[in-house]
């Protein structure tokens, strides 16, 4: 590999590694299980019975 096309991948490379530091998060919503939302309706339930 020559030099200026190494000098250009690493470049490249610390440029993109800084904009995704700076470029915000995903909005998107955690994962929850299966078994956690059914725990988690069962006890929305049992709350909203008392």
């Amino acid at each position: 590999m020559n030099r200026k096309k190494k000098i250009k991948q690493i470049h490249t490379k610390r440029l993109k590694q800084a904009k995704a530091k700076l470029a915000p998060k995903n909005n998107k919503p955690r994962y929850i299980s299966k078994a956690d939302r059914a725990k988690l309706e069962e006890t929305s339930e049992t709350s909203s019975e008392v």
